[in-house]
């Protein structure tokens, strides 16, 4: 018996094959059958939408992060590089050996 190369579904199949398995109108052996997937999986997608549901409507759960502001990151990036140029520069001055490589 040859295996069958490894798929990669895409989110939309699995949350329809999640929604079909929660509605429970079909045995999960049916439902095997019918996707062409191992019931594992589908239990697997099942618990994965019930667990994750309650971010689809903004649940306030965790933190929400704020946006990162990369121009204020390149700009603390250029003042560092300058910082750390002019101490190499004053280290060499002093005749003491510089660590950068």
């Amino acid at each position: 018996m040859s295996r069958r190369p490894r798929r990669n579904h895409s989110a939309q199949f699995k949350a329809r094959v999640a929604l079909v398995a929660i509605q429970g109108e079909k045995t999960l052996a049916e439902l095997a059958s019918q996707f062409d997937l191992p019931p594992n999986q589908i239990t697997q997608w099942k618990t994965q939408l019930l667990e994750r549901a309650a971010e689809v409507f903004g649940s306030a759960s965790g933190p929400v992060e704020k946006p990162v502001d990369l121009k204020v990151l390149h700009a603390n990036i250029g003042e560092l590089a300058l910082e750390n140029d002019f101490l190499e520069a004053a280290l060499k001055g002093a005749g003491l050996p510089s660590e950068r490589r």
